[in-house]
């Protein structure tokens, strides 16, 4: 299993809007769900948002074809592509909706990069609507954090996703985030973990704010460009620590699926070349 597990937000972290925004405001029903949006919780709304989208004769179809003229930069999708190849475990923690996530990055080539997607659940049901419902049902218990929305907790998903990846041996996880509840994420990181904000985004806010709560090292950045080099850079400096401990001259593709190694040795000579040893 690797050695390293990035986990990204979605929402204006891997794509430049809100997909929920996005669909309601490209869609037509923006009014609706503004009228709404102070009387109920977010991911209910979305849901009956999908039911008004329904009513008014839009198909699936419609959705996903929205949903595919999302803007995602060409630097995020060759972020995630490298440091795949590199060998690295890729994750979302995402309070969007899995038909929403998977249609995007399925339309970008990027969805078999992912080997989880943790998100609040969606599907078509038997009259070709679209449902959203929440991550934890919050209508029979409060998972308890009053800084992450009542539909989901980024801090306990990433408890377990530690839990799940650990179990063979110590992991150095990276996050990658925007919001309020990814500075939640933010907090079980540790020593050692990377945490990678966005600027002049809530989470910086609350990092400024609360900053010996961050045990990890914090690089930040501020568009998909930067995004990309502190990535690449991070995952880099982390093989390199690697293959130090084990006091060996070895190729950093070794670090990864051999059947690979040689596009993630490209991949990572393409993005950050390594200066020769003085």
């Amino acid at each position: 299993m690797a050695r390293l597990v990035v986990i990204f937000d979605f929402d204006k972290t891997i794509i430049d809007c809100d997909s929920d925004n996005w669909v309601v405001e490209e869609l037509g029903i923006n009014h609706l769900f503004t009228q709404l949006l102070h009387n109920f919780p977010w991911n209910s709304i979305m849901d009956r948002m999908m039911t008004e989208l329904h009513h008014r004769g839009k198909t699936i179809e419609d959705i996903e074809e929205c949903l595919k003229k999302v803007p995602l930069h060409p630097s995020i999708a060759s972020a995630i592509e490298s440091v795949h190849a590199l060998g690295c475990d890729l994750r979302i923690v995402s309070d969007a909706n899995v038909f929403f996530i998977e249609t995007i990055l399925k339309h970008h080539g990027l969805l078999d990069y992912f080997s989880e997607i943790n998100t609040n659940p969606g599907f078509v049901d038997e009259q070709g609507r679209l449902r959203i419902l929440p991550y934890y049902d919050f209508s029979s218990s409060s998972h308890g954090c009053n800084i992450c929305p009542s539909n989901m907790c980024k801090g306990l998903v990433m408890e377990k996703i530690r839990a799940s990846v650990s179990a063979d041996g110590k992991k150095q996880l990276v996050y990658v985030g925007d919001g309020t509840p990814d500075f939640c994420a933010g907090l079980k990181l540790e020593e050692g973990d990377v945490l990678m904000p966005r600027k002049d985004f809530p989470i910086c806010d609350l990092i400024s704010a609360n900053p010996l709560l961050i045990k990890a090292k914090i690089h930040e950045w501020s568009n998909w460009d930067e995004l990309s080099t502190n990535l690449l850079s991070t995952v880099n400096n982390a093989l390199i620590d690697e293959s130090a401990k084990t006091d060996q001259l070895v190729p950093l593709c070794k670090y990864q699926n051999s059947s690979i190694s040689v596009t993630a040795h490209e991949a990572l000579q393409k993005a950050l070349p390594v200066s020769p040893p003085h």
